[in-house]
């Protein structure tokens, strides 16, 4: 045999010969650059809350945008609801003359009916504002879609 019969033709690999033994698991590369990339909206949001910048300070004030709404709303109920009953009385004087068990209806809507009136209006804002705290931590943990 010549040489040129025994190399193998161009551009083909040559085949080792097998060796016996236990096989060598194959080399996984990792890169940190494809973990970096791995993190979350939840992530850089809560990152923005916590360096306090713009888009952190924004998410926050939307937050006591909708507190401060709330309050206010509750409160125009609670001054229409207890602030609208002396004028009620002033304006239809019979209504204030009313006489309920003995007892004149003033009294009794402004010295007993009040006190559950403002705690049920107590309630929904706890309930409300808890509501909206949930909200905003739904928000910033949201998974990015």
């Amino acid at each position: 045999m010549t040489a040129a019969e025994e190399s193998p033709p161009a551009g083909r690999p040559v085949e080792a010969p097998a060796v016996p033994g236990p096989r060598v698991p194959q080399r996984t590369r990792i890169v940190l650059a494809e973990v970096s990339r791995t993190g979350n909206r939840a992530d850089r949001t809560r990152s923005e809350l916590a360096q306090q910048t713009r888009v952190g300070e924004t998410l926050v004030q939307g937050l006591m945008r909708a507190q401060l709404s709330l309050a206010l709303r509750l409160s125009l109920l609670v001054l229409i609801g207890l602030g609208g009953l002396p004028w009620l009385f002033a304006i239809a004087p019979s209504v204030g003359r009313v006489t309920v068990l003995g007892v004149n209806l003033p009294w009794l809507l402004l010295g007993v009916a009040a006190f559950p009136f403002l705690i049920v209006v107590g309630w929904a804002y706890v309930r409300l504002a808890e509501r909206h705290e949930q909200d905003f931590v739904d928000l910033v943990e949201r998974p990015e879609r």
